[in-house]
């Protein structure tokens, strides 16, 4: 029985412990906000927080969260900073077909709780791999910079 916590709720998982985190989350636990891209960890789409690192759940294996905190797109928004983030995609008008951007607002945030006042080269390498078919890169990038994450933090 492997035991973790996802978005503040413990939890407890009696199947096969290599399973994917993203299907764990999306077949067990009915959270489809995280999105299949690719499945080989190379698009973000799947991306979540462990312990408030952003992770691509497609390729974590359920055990790999044991003991640990899974944050989700569906409670990213609780917290000062995730709120934030989610405001400014809207303010900024971020979104378009939308498929990747749950993976791009976990990226996101977690960026910003590491660092506060990203530069352009701090958002480049903290978004790299998290793809956007429709091409809003710089909407995001003005979203990002356009958070108080100091004050949020």
């Amino acid at each position: 029985m492997i035991k973790l916590t996802i978005n503040g709720q413990p939890q407890t998982f009696e199947g096969d412990a290599e399973m994917p985190l993203l299907w764990y989350l999306r077949d067990e636990k009915d959270m489809t906000g995280t999105k299949f891209g690719c499945g080989i960890a190379q698009c973000g789409a799947c991306t979540v927080h462990l312990d408030g690192e952003a992770v691509r759940s497609c390729v974590l294996p359920v055990s790999a969260a044991a003991g640990r905190a899974v944050t989700t797109i569906e409670a990213v928004g609780q917290s000062a900073l995730g709120a934030q983030v989610q405001q400014a995609w809207l303010d900024h008008e971020v979104v378009q077909c939308g498929y990747c951007q749950s993976g791009q607002i976990m990226s996101a945030t977690a960026l910003l709780q590491r660092q506060p006042a990203p530069s352009d080269a701090e958002i480049d390498a903290g978004m790299a791999g998290n793809l956007c078919r429709c091409a809003t890169y710089t909407r995001i990038r003005a979203a990002i910079k356009d958070v108080d994450a100091g004050g949020a933090a």
